[in-house]
């Protein structure tokens, strides 16, 4: 026999009881090695017990179903007899996570990503999820350009079998990009071409931008910026041959090249429908944006099959396609458009789902629905679902996408996504002076309370020249059809500071209620009631209109204002709207109490979309009072023009009528505003972050006074929209174009709110 052979043979059968045992009875179960780990543990995951049969296979399956717990380096079965000894050897725990370095990521993020794959304090220690952890780490600071960071992990024994884990990170300076070079242009210069990236070389936003750090996935976007640029002007071949990033040695440079070829500018020739268009062509045919005689624009052919597409979802087809196939005579640079449709078959929708709302309650969106599941697919009452969303102002983004089902030819699933939007804000404060002592102000405003949808707002202050106890709600649902309904509890004193606790001031009491009842899917009608209370407490500084008026009215006075009102609104975002109209219209109507009125408020909003980034709004605002039964229109009931929302560059309230130096307002008032609406330069396309060049101009007239455009007050000025955490914030910088003398000037203003 072969020495070898033999030597392998006395091996096995010398080392044969190692790992072949003879089946026996367990008599008992030992564990050996255990430090933190308790020894229950062990014996739920082995497949028998004490009084069991023991074979080599069940003690196989034992010790993968330990090692399959993650909690041990090694494990081996041992026998004594009929007693079976479990030996292991524990895994050291993580005792800390700690992060050195560290400043482009927060803590708190890494610490909960890390937790999510099972690295964590108290979880055993393993080094492959640690290398795991490394390399992504290093991947995130590549995908924020900082291509030179280096990160070590260190892990440290320390006692009772655990490891303090560091990550240490040399973060460095991320990579700019030095130059972006386009090679193979001839129509367009490379700066006209430049403009179209959202990644630069630099600039005095690159700060907040970071545009001039290299990303693959903005450079993507750009080169598709880049190609529908051409395609919108003619050029139907043109193509991007290569692209090439070069970094420097000390990975802190980047150069971007751009190999493309323009081809030859085309002309439309004509626009031709085939294919099944459910014997509807002439429907269609209005619907072409494809124009004969003009350059080939890519933009146009997509708005036409989408126009069509969309059309064709109105009669219950989503799945219908339409490809407009090009004609090309490369002799004469003209191309003719095929446009073939197949509506391939109707469908309806089974289920609706809803995505990013993690705030908003389900119901608060899908009540705003027309589009109902189980119904026929309809295009237009989606789109109308996805507009009444919109319009909610909860959500910066809403869309919705068609989801096929596999084996279900004829349905679909709709998924709404929505991405939220702070839709609240709270302001607390105190302070304390000799005069006020202490003065607490608390205010709350929740667009969307709870995520319910409903309108909450609650405003405190109490200090001793303005106190205000303020509660305002709006139910949008009081009914299932849609009615809504608001309250309104009041309390508010006024005082002018002047030094004095013994100055004169106006206390205003009411409630009102409210009811919103829709008409149409734009329009709704609004009815209601209020009781109010108004308290002239006479005292130092009292103005003479006010004397005037409490000496024919009384310095106590009520009335009972009924209220009815119309709204509609068209526009496509109630939040960042882009196109669109809002009208309104309210009158109040005193028929009991002291005080008898008449009150009107006409409002009207319209966006216009110049382009994808641009659009151009203006706001016309109009208030009329009269008194009735022969009584003076009350002051408490004035207009007030100026300021924020209404003449910017002119203080809060003060173009109007004035008594003693005091700004009373008007019975009537005129305001106009016009806005050229832009992204900020350099965040792209960031609708969360506009600037607006404007025009304003208003007045507020007496009651006896003649409504005249020469009084009007004008300005124009810059400002920037932000919709920050804290809410929409806007910031303005105007100068007056038209005032008198004694006008009150405020160049900077800004507010909480949104436009208008």
């Amino acid at each position: 026999m072969n020495p070898t052979a033999l030597g392998l043979l006395v091996s096995a059968v010398v080392c044969s009881p190692a790992w072949a045992v003879d089946p026996f009875t367990v008599r008992d179960i030992r564990v050996e090695g255990l430090q933190r780990i308790e020894p229950g543990t062990v014996f739920a995951s082995l497949p028998f017990r004490v009084g069991d049969q023991y074979t080599d296979d069940k003690g196989a399956s034992g010790i993968r179903a330990l090692f399959a717990l993650g909690l041990f380096k090694d494990v081996r079965l041992e026998t004594q007899g009929d007693v079976l000894v479990v030996v292991v050897e524990e895994r050291p725990s993580v005792a800390a996570v700690e992060f050195i370095g560290l400043k482009e990521f927060d803590k708190d993020v890494l610490h909960k990503a890390l937790k999510e794959v099972g690295l964590a304090e108290g979880r055993p220690y393993d080094k492959a999820l640690a290398d795991k952890a490394e390399q992504e780490l290093k991947r995130q600071y590549i995908s924020r350009s900082l291509y030179g960071a280096e990160v070590v992990t260190t892990a440290t024994p320390i006692d009772r079998n655990r490891v303090n884990l560091s990550f240490t990170i040399t973060e460095g300076g991320p990579a700019k990009i030095a130059n972006i070079e386009i090679v193979g242009n001839k129509t367009f210069s490379t700066d006209t071409l430049r403009d179209q990236f959202n990644l630069d070389t630099g600039g005095w936003m690159s700060w907040y931008t970071k545009s001039d750090r290299y990303s693959r996935t903005k450079l993507n976007g750009d080169l598709e910026a880049l190609r529908s640029y051409y395609l919108a002007r003619g050029f139907l071949e043109f193509r991007i041959d290569s692209t090439q990033v070069a970094m420097s040695p000390d990975k802190q440079k980047m150069t971007i090249t751009i190999n493309i070829h323009e081809g030859e500018r085309f002309v439309v020739s004509g626009v031709k429908l085939e294919g099944n268009y459910l014997d509807k062509e002439s429907e269609f045919k209005p619907l072409v944006k494809i124009a004969s005689g003009e350059p080939y624009n890519a933009e146009t052919v997509a708005e036409t099959t989408k126009a069509f597409t969309e059309y064709f979802g109105k009669f219950g087809f989503a799945f219908a396609r339409v490809e407009a196939k090009p004609i090309i005579d490369r002799q004469n640079n003209r191309v003719q458009f095929v446009l073939v449709a197949e509506p391939s078959r109707r469908a309806y929708v089974r289920r609706i789902l809803l995505a990013g709302n993690n705030r908003t309650r389900d119901e608060v969106i899908r009540r705003e629905f027309r589009q109902l599941e189980a119904a026929w697919y309809d295009g237009d009452k989606i789109n109308l679902s996805r507009d009444r969303v919109n319009r909610l102002g909860y959500f910066t983004d809403v869309n919705v996408d068609t989801q096929e089902i596999a084996g279900s030819p004829d349905q679909v699933d709709l998924l709404f996504t929505v991405a939220e939007k702070p839709t609240g804000s709270v302001s607390l404060g105190a302070g304390f002076s000799s005069t006020e002592k202490v003065a607490l102000t608390f205010g709350i405003q929740q667009e969307n309370a709870f995520g319910s949808g409903n309108y909450l707002a609650v405003q405190v202050n109490t200090s001793k020249y303005n106190r205000n106890y303020v509660v305002s709600t709006t139910d949008p649902y009081f009914t299932q059809n849609g009615i809504s309904r608001s309250i309104d509890l009041f309390h508010r004193t006024t005082r002018p500071y002047l030094g004095d606790l013994n100055a004169y001031s106006l206390v205003n009491s009411g409630i009102g209620l409210r009811f919103g009842v829709p008409v149409t899917e734009t329009d709704r009608v609004f009815v209601g009631a209020n009781f109010e209370q108004t308290q002239i407490v006479a005292g130092t500084g009292l103005p003479t209109a006010y004397k005037d008026y409490a000496a024919k009215f009384g310095s106590t006075s009520t009335a009972l204002p009924l209220t009815l009102g119309w709204a509609r609104d068209g526009r496509d975002s109630a939040l960042v709207p882009t196109r669109g109209s809002l009208q309104s219209f309210t009158a109040d109507v005193s028929v009991a109490g002291d005080v008898r009125y008449a009150r009107s408020n006409y409002k009207f909003q319209q966006y216009i979309p110049l382009s994808k980034k641009y659009t151009f709004a203006f706001n016309t605002d109009l208030g009329w009072g009269q008194g009735l039964k022969g009584q003076e229109y009350p002051l408490f009931k004035n207009f007030y023009v100026g300021g924020l929302g209404s003449v910017r560059g002119f203080e809060q309230s003060t173009l109007g009528p004035k008594s003693d130096g005091v700004y009373l307002g008007g019975a009537k008032k005129m305001v106009f505003n016009a806005e050229f609406i832009t992204p900020f330069p350099g965040a792209g396309n960031d609708k969360t972050l506009r600037m607006f060049g404007f025009m304003d101009a208003g007045y507020a007239f007496k009651d006896a006074e003649n409504v005249s455009f020469s009084a009007l007050r004008a300005s124009a000025g810059i400002g920037l929209s932000w919709i920050s955490p804290m809410g929409p914030l806007r910031f303005s910088y105007a100068v007056p174009v038209r005032q008198q003398t004694d006008d009150r000037i405020q160049k900077l203003q800004f507010q909480i709110g949104t436009s208008f």
